[in-house]
């Protein structure tokens, strides 16, 4: 367990790992989550096509849902941010470009993994007919 720890810390390093971090943990993990299980029902798709339709209609709606979950952290995102706002009263302008940045990142990996789903669908389509 120390070792994952350890190996999670070096890692901190990393853009990819702090843009996850920095966009807020609960939804890009769960992205990030999400674009797995989709990336894994594509190979299977293109590796089983007696699954093809099944696996197209599930990647749709897991598309559809990953690509609103982003949404919902922006908005959620939104609501805090504004509280912090209301809260410190004048902020100053670099503040709120920051704040806008970090609340883009949740919605902008939700439509790359519609995306990278998306381009699946389509080449499955294409392989079905």
């Amino acid at each position: 367990m120390l070792l994952v720890l350890q190996n999670f810390i070096s890692l901190s390093g990393n853009p990819f790992i702090d843009r996850l971090n920095e966009g807020g943990p609960l939804f890009m993990y769960t992205t990030l989550f999400i674009l797995i299980v989709i990336i894994a029902l594509l190979i299977r798709g293109f590796i089983k096509p007696t699954t093809r339709n099944k696996t197209v209609t599930l990647v749709s709606s897991i598309s559809l849902f990953v690509l609103v979950w982003g949404f919902l952290g922006q908005m959620i995102g939104f609501i805090e941010a504004f509280d912090a706002i209301s809260v410190a009263g004048d902020i100053s302008p670099a503040m709120l470009a920051g704040g806008i940045k970090v609340s883009i990142l949740s919605p902008l990996f939700g439509m790359v993994a519609f995306l990278i789903a998306r381009i699946g669908i389509i080449i499955l389509n294409i392989l079905n007919k």
